[in-house]
């Protein structure tokens, strides 16, 4: 297992431990799940005008860049904000620094600025080595129940 780490698992690293752990071992529930497919169709749909998807070394993939020099990720809903955030402040740590970064929340048409601090780049370090750590973990982080579960891919390997 290699030690590289990408923006989504940055995203499911504050969303939820075991499920990096499921996405970082390759068991992936995500292809069928109706909120998944939902944010597939919202990615798609929305800002069709722009550059989408731009990938850097296949390990960040920005959803679009606008001429404006804005970075920006595309999100269904706030549920999970934080999780977007630090993904975002992931992007301008890897090297995009020179670039504005907004979260955009089409449906509620509403976006936010992330900027990136000193401090969130100290937090970043502790991250990321968390990561590695649930990574290369051997058996599946414990359970831990939040409101979010019952929407999760994950959810029948938790709970069933």
């Amino acid at each position: 297992m290699d030690d590289r780490i990408t923006g989504v698992m940055v995203y499911y690293y504050f969303v939820c431990r075991r499920k990096l752990w499921y996405f970082c071992h390759d068991i992936n529930m995500e292809n069928e799940n109706e909120n998944v497919m939902i944010g597939r169709i919202l990615d798609e749909t929305s800002y069709k005008r722009d550059d989408k998807h731009v990938n850097i070394d296949n390990v960040i993939n920005i959803d679009f860049i606008r001429e404006h020099k804005e970075i920006h990720e595309i999100k269904k809903s706030k549920a999970i904000e934080e999780a977007g955030i630090w993904q975002t402040k992931y992007l301008k740590q890897r090297g995009v620094t020179q670039l504005k970064a907004k979260i955009d929340y089409p449906l509620l048409r509403k976006n936010i600025v992330v900027e990136l601090s000193a401090e969130d780049e100290e937090k970043m370090r502790g991250v990321l080595d968390d990561i590695i750590l649930v990574k290369k973990r051997e058996t599946v982080p414990q359970l831990e129940k939040k409101k979010i579960c019952k929407k999760c891919a994950y959810y029948d390997l938790c709970f069933i």
